[in-house]
């Protein structure tokens, strides 16, 4: 995937959505994974030529994992002041707190509070008033099946929320966009991945139903597309109602 088709999925998410309203200052959250860095190019390339001007703040929770590697950080210091912007780094004794403190079970529930705490945080003290996520269209399928398998609910996070307490509203640019996309357009970019230090990862229920949608796409071609298609059409709570097409 080129820029361009990223460029555009990201505006038919957006215009679709109505996620961005002239003025906004959004909040970018940036892991150092391949999918906040193709939301980071996406947003960045957008703004210059959106009818509806706004600002673009990428910010990076620092974990606090002991084994980080110190030059991976810089080179996404490097990579966002080519774009020309400034990275804010939250650092956080996130890790320690979850793994060695309260040496959790399944951390990966404490942890994204923890870090969506300081990352919202952050931002509502750099003065955003919206925050951005790098939930791509397989997150979508994959919480969606999360939802139902173990919670009972047909249920999955919308591509616009509003957080009461803390004034934000938190769009997801990136529904359009599949994860094989993102990997294609990291690797053409030479974007500057970060290796996750988590020792959970790849060790996850997500990395279950990613192994699972493989399965079914193999046997039922296009699964992952009506599931989509569901999704989009389901009246699901938080969702607006919907006739897109798949």
């Amino acid at each position: 995937m080129d820029l361009q088709r990223l460029l555009s999925l990201t505006r038919k998410a957006v215009d679709d959505y109505q996620m961005i309203q002239e003025g906004d200052r959004i909040a970018a959250g940036i892991s150092g994974g391949k999918d906040s860095l193709t939301l980071l190019c996406a947003l960045n390339g957008l703004r210059r030529f959106y009818p509806l001007p706004f600002e673009l703040v990428p910010i990076c929770v620092d974990l606090g994992f002991a084994d980080k590697d110190p030059a991976a950080l810089e080179a996404l210091k490097d990579f966002t002041a080519n774009l020309g912007l400034e990275l804010h780094v939250v650092e956080s004794e996130i890790a320690e707190v979850v793994f060695d403190i309260r040496n959790e079970s399944n951390p990966c529930s404490l942890c994204a509070k923890l870090r969506k705490g300081a990352f919202n945080t952050r931002a509502k003290e750099l003065g955003c008033n919206k925050i951005a996520y790098a939930h791509h269209r397989n997150d979508f399928i994959e919480t969606f099946l999360m939802s139902l398998i173990f919670e009972g609910r047909i249920n999955c996070f919308s591509p616009v929320s509003y957080l009461d307490r803390m004034e934000l509203t938190l769009i997801r640019p990136l529904i359009y966009v599949e994860e094989p996309d993102i990997i294609a357009f990291a690797r053409a970019q030479a974007l500057p991945v970060m290796k996750n230090p988590c020792p959970a990862d790849g060790n996850t229920r997500r990395e279950e139903m990613k192994r699972m949608l493989s399965d079914l796409n193999k046997t039922y071609h296009g699964v992952s597309e009506r599931m989509f298609g569901a999704i989009l059409r389901g009246d699901l709570k938080g969702w607006p109602k919907s006739d897109m097409p798949l």
